[in-house]
């Protein structure tokens, strides 16, 4: 049976509300496997960023799941929850409504070396003193500078295609066609392909490969050859996965991640 996650009902922790003279504040939390900061929502934006471990952020019917090198903005009044798939040290930067350095939809960012090392330098810094300030407006100069990714997977409402969904966020390697699928949830492959259409925009075989493509970064990341992630994700082959890859990034996996892997 799946690990029922740990719910934390009180995400937000008290005195870390950004304000126009602390416009950016960071929130460290470390956390276990399957952890769940449940549904809430706070009236300043978000930076959701992971140190090390992999988390997946859920918001306004879509989820990302995030590895070390990707943060999710979170514009203020959103609605969003963060699970931990592994044990994770997790630093959120609470940002003013009023320096908010993207619009009002959530994005997936690539964070430099740079933000990283502000990150850190801003959970040592003392509360008001000079280091402090500058530290936060060197991060609210360096985040529109960040480059912003295509992995979304779009979550639907009807409770058939939720079903399906659900399983192959769980296990993107499932082999079942959307014929096989109709049988499992109850409905016919007509009216799936449909529901897929209208309830998240795109075909069946575009919402599994972003799920793929959502699961194959942490694992990259983590240094696992690309033979072994095309396995993972039901990729026929290593070149099948990184035709794939490609055709979405423009560059190949081993580019796109500073060739960190073989």
């Amino acid at each position: 049976m799946p690990v029922q996650p740990v719910r934390h009902t009180r995400p937000n922790l008290p005195g870390r509300s950004p304000s126009s003279e602390r416009p950016v504040r960071v929130v460290a939390r470390d956390l276990a496997a399957a952890e769940l900061l449940a549904a809430h929502s706070h009236e300043w934006g978000q930076i959701t960023y992971a140190l090390d471990g992999v988390i997946r952020v859920t918001a306004a019917d879509t989820t990302w799941i995030v590895p070390p090198q990707r943060a999710i903005w979170i514009p203020p009044h959103a609605v969003h929850e963060v699970s931990t798939l592994e044990p994770t040290r997790l630093r959120a930067l609470y940002i003013h409504a009023r320096a908010a350095p993207f619009g009002g939809r959530c994005e997936v960012l690539e964070v430099s070396t740079l933000l990283r090392e502000l990150v850190l330098a801003l959970v040592q810094s003392d509360a008001g003193d000079a280091r402090e300030e500058l530290v936060m407006r060197l991060i609210l100069n360096e985040l529109p500078r960040l480059a912003t990714l295509p992995i979304r997977v779009p979550l639907p409402r009807d409770k058939r295609l939720k079903a399906l969904c659900e399983a192959l966020i769980a296990d993107p390697a499932l082999p079942l066609t959307l014929g096989a699928w109709a049988d499992r949830v109850g409905a016919s492959e007509r009216t799936l392909a449909r529901l897929f259409e209208r309830e998240l925009g795109m075909s069946f075989g575009q919402w599994r490969q972003q799920v793929r493509l959502a699961h194959a970064a942490p694992l990259i990341a983590a240094g696992m050859p690309l033979s072994q992630v095309a396995a993972e994700l039901g990729y026929a082959s290593q070149s099948a996965f990184s035709a794939m890859f490609r055709k979405t990034f423009g560059k190949s996996p081993s580019v796109f991640f500073g060739g960190a892997t073989g």
